[in-house]
């Protein structure tokens, strides 16, 4: 299986936006629990229905998105 296939994008599920395997947990959600310190099995501990696999597949998806051409600034 393809690591980028547990990425799902269903419009019935949490409005479209990139969820794990078509759960209620989005990509964004699991970016923010490694952007804010939590170790993988600390997170796989906490969240027990996920799998080291999802948390590497969104880390590809988040590279992937980043690899743009053109870069603009955040704004707040």
């Amino acid at each position: 299986m393809n690591l980028l296939d547990r990425i799902t994008l269903n419009p019935s599920v949490m409005k479209g936006k990139p969820t794990i395997r078509n759960m209620r947990f989005s990509v964004a959600q699991m970016l923010e629990l490694l952007a804010g310190g939590m170790t993988v099995q600390e997170i796989l501990e906490d969240y027990p229905y996920l799998e080291q696999a999802d948390i590497q597949a969104s880390l590809i998806y988040a590279a992937l998105l980043a690899n743009t051409r053109t870069v603009r600034k955040l704004s707040a």
